[in-house]
């Protein structure tokens, strides 16, 4: 089977379940639908790993479709190097808007084989992508943690996981084609980082323990503190590791607390 969609409807009611299997009894291409009650995208991410069947999986938002060729590109690459070689995770393709324009930059070569962390640090603003993994290597980590009254995952926490023990391949294709909805994730992302603090500092605190620059570092402790004070919990507790950068960065992360506080509140006025 080249190709399964699999739909998680996450509580919604506007009449989704009735389209959906309206569209099952057409039988045009094979459909799975899973219900859940509302949770938000940290379960209904959770739950959609927990069911898929093929091979390679990727992620599509409700308002976001993909670009007609878009299997067959990905088939193409996955066979060509992906197929027999363990050590390339997946594919990292380009979103686009809808009239055809590149979400952020493009690759600065294509393909470029490489840790996505190091890709992203090479390429400023690179944009949203359209990630394609083997459904092999997500299921070889952890599930999104779920927080109480948070519904949406700090994405990512898994792709920063994939990229310390395997490579991505990353081209200049177009997957998906986005629409940033005015209440969608993507447009409101203050509105989600004051929303969302236990699930954004848990980011925060796993990226600090990566190899990565002491300037990230601290950014990622300021962000982290912003986070704990949004969600009113102690900034430093018994088992907190990297305790000294994150008693420098307090100054910082109360400046950055402040500022999504003034920012949230500006945008729910609008």
């Amino acid at each position: 089977m080249d190709f399964e969609w699999l739909i998680v409807d996450d509580g919604s009611t506007d009449g989704t379940m009735e389209l959906v299997q309206a569209w099952i009894s057409e039988g045009a291409i094979p459909i799975r639908y899973i219900r859940q009650e509302n949770g938000g995208m940290l379960t209904a991410h959770n739950k959609a790993y927990d069911n898929i069947n093929t091979e390679l999986n990727v992620c599509i938002d409700s308002d976001d479709r993909m670009t007609p060729n878009s299997i067959e590109v990905i088939l193409r690459y996955y066979k060509e190097h992906l197929i027999h070689n363990k050590s390339i995770a997946g594919i990292i393709g380009l979103n686009i808007n809808p009239r055809g324009y590149v979400v952020g930059k493009k690759f600065s070569v294509s393909p470029i084989l490489g840790k996505w962390d190091e890709i992203v640090r090479g390429h400023k603003k690179i944009g949203d992508k359209k990630h394609v993994y083997k459904t092999s290597i997500i299921n070889e980590y952890a599930r999104y943690p779920v927080f109480p009254s948070e519904r949406y995952p700090a994405a990512g926490m898994l792709y920063l996981r994939i990229a310390q023990q395997y490579s991505v391949l990353c081209i200049n294709e177009p997957l998906c084609v986005v629409e940033y909805l005015p209440d969608g994730n993507t447009r409101n992302k203050i509105r989600q980082y004051y929303k969302n603090p236990n699930a954004f500092a848990a980011f925060r605190l796993e990226k600090m323990a990566l190899p990565i620059t002491k300037r990230e570092k601290f950014i990622c402790a300021a962000h982290y503190v912003s986070s704990r004070l949004i969600a009113k919990k102690p900034i430093i507790e018994t088992a907190t590791p990297e305790k000294l950068i994150i008693l420098l960065s307090i100054p910082m992360g109360i400046f950055l607390y402040i500022y999504i506080i003034y920012k949230n509140r500006k945008e729910w006025k609008q």
